[in-house]
């Protein structure tokens, strides 16, 4: 898929120059996104971002990401194009290095984007990478996948879909958000805690079985017991879990596919 965006690049003291129009941008994602997020975002994402202090009136620069980031958990952002390749994503996380595309989305996209902007990227993933547990199993699986196969990264394309972009976590008081996916997205932020998608317990094999869509609400999420189960599942036999997975098949998709695709 070619990207329809162009992502900025930074001059030689690392600055990345943004319109007016794409900082006003910001601040209204930014802005909305906070208000549909109270009561729904787990403690630990609430957390980082205290720790991140995103500005709300401008894109931030990610050498101030990275002051937050690096010293908590070793990890960093660096800018990359709209898309990059699944090796050069899995390479960057097997370093812990986040990859964030330096464009943010149009005026008339700003309800959903399929290619992950800056916006998806710092708000919704990077308070996350503050949070050990959080960070461990990010780091772990991209180096898993940067040694997988073509097919067997399909599979594990799956298991970061339903945790690091879709996961749901229980809370003492109540269900709440920590995917990427969800929390920077004002519809699904709405719809994941409705009560109309199918709720699951977290098991990995079931998750490297269920397929999805990129472009759809999600029908079902998993749940993790709590967010330190990511130390446990970064501990688990991934691979075993991918080889058992293949052995058992796919479930049936629980929606349509695309329009001359298949479910993921």
């Amino acid at each position: 898929m070619a990207s329809l965006y162009t992502a900025h690049q930074p001059d030689e003291q690392g600055l990345i120059h943004y319109t007016d129009e794409e900082h006003g941008t910001w601040q209204i994602l930014i802005d909305r996104q906070l208000a549909a997020l109270k009561g729904k975002a787990c403690d630990e994402y609430l957390a980082g971002l205290a720790r991140l202090d995103l500005p709300r009136d401008r894109i931030p620069q990610l050498m101030e990401i990275n002051a937050v980031l690096t010293p908590g958990t070793g990890w960093s952002v660096v800018a990359v194009p709209a898309l990059i390749s699944f090796d050069r994503f899995f390479s960057l996380l097997a370093q812990r290095q986040f990859p964030v595309a330096t464009f943010i989305r149009r005026r008339d996209e700003l309800d959903y984007l399929q290619e992950p902007d800056i916006f998806h990227e710092l708000f919704g993933h990077c308070a996350m990478l503050t949070n050990p547990a959080f960070a461990h199993f990010t780091h772990v699986y991209g180096q898993l996948g940067l040694k997988a196969s073509k097919e067997d990264r399909v599979y594990l394309a799956r298991l970061y879909w339903f945790t690091v972009e879709f996961g749901l976590v229980q809370s003492p008081a109540s269900l709440r958000i920590y995917g990427g996916g969800i929390l920077s997205s004002i519809g699904e932020t709405a719809y994941a805690l409705s009560g109309q998608p199918s709720l699951q317990p977290f098991d990995a094999v079931e998750v490297l079985r269920t397929p999805y869509r990129i472009d759809i609400m999600q029908p079902t999420y998993f749940v993790l017991p709590s967010l330190d189960a990511l130390y446990q599942l970064a501990e688990q036999d991934i691979m075993a879990c991918v080889a058992q997975a293949r052995r058992l098949g796919l479930r049936a998709p629980r929606f349509a596919p695309a329009p001359g695709k298949q479910a993921s």
